[in-house]
C-alpha cells in the first residue's frame, strides 16, 4: 500500500505546485527554465503513475467497508458523467458554462463512483485520494484565478458530439476494464 499511497501523494503534490504554490513554481522556472520545469513535472507524473499502477497491483485487496448494493449501478452513471466532463475542456461546448473546471469535476465523479462500488483499502487510497486531489485542486485554482470566465454559448451539436464521444469511450473502457484492470465492472 505504501507505493500506491506514495504515487497518489506524488501526483497530488506535483499538481498542487502550479495551482497553489505559484511562487515555488516560478522560482523553479527561474532557476532551471520553463522547459526543464515541464520536463521535471512530466517525469514526476510518470513516476507517480508507475507507483500507482505497481502499488495497486501489489496491494492485497483488504475490505474496509461493504459498498451498497446499488453502488455498482451508481458507479456506471457517475463514471459516464465523469468521462464526459473529463473531455469537456477541449471542444467548445456548453458544459464549460456550468463547470468552471470540468476535467477535475470529471475526476470527482469518477472517484466517487468507484468508491460506491469498491470497499477495499487500496480503492479508498486510489479513488478517495484522487477525488480529494481533484477537489483540493479545484479550490486552489479558484483561489489562484478566481471564478473562471464563462465561455460564450456553443452550438448544441458540440454538446451532442461530446456526449456521444463520452459514451464511446465509456463503452470501450467498460468492455476492456477486466483486461486492463483485472476487474469486471459488471460482474
Amino acid at each position: 500500500m505504501i507505493k500506491l499511497t506514495l504515487g497518489v501523494l506524488l501526483w497530488s503534490f506535483t499538481h498542487f505546485v502550479p495551482a497553489g504554490f505559484t511562487g515555488l513554481r516560478n522560482g523553479l522556472v527561474r532557476k532551471i527554465g520553463e522547459n526543464p520545469y515541464k520536463g521535471l513535472f512530466t517525469l514526476l507524473m510518470a513516476l507517480a503513475i508507475y507507483l500507482i499502477i505497481t502499488g495497486w497491483k501489489a496491494a492485497v485487496p483488504e475490505s474496509l467497508y461493504l459498498p451498497p448494493a446499488w453502488g455498482r449501478h451508481a458507479t456506471s452513471l457517475l463514471v459516464l458523467i465523469g468521462l464526459i466532463l473529463f473531455f469537456a475542456p477541449y471542444p467548445a461546448n456548453n458544459i464549460k458554462r456550468v463547470f468552471g473546471h470540468p476535467q477535475l469535476m470529471g475526476v470527482i465523479f469518477w472517484g466517487v463512483g468507484h468508491l460506491l462500488a469498491n470497499g477495499e483499502i487500496r480503492s479508498v487510497i486510489l479513488f478517495g485520494g484522487l477525488t480529494t486531489w481533484a477537489a483540493v485542486e479545484t479550490f486552489l485554482l479558484y483561489r489562484r484565478d478566481g471564478t473562471p470566465v464563462r465561455p460564450e454559448p456553443a452550438p448544441i451539436k458540440n454538446d451532442v458530439i461530446l456526449v456521444v464521444a463520452g459514451l464511446i469511450v465509456y463503452a470501450a473502457l467498460a468492455l476492456s476494464h477486466e483486461w486492463l484492470f483485472g476487474v469486471n465492472p459488471f460482474a
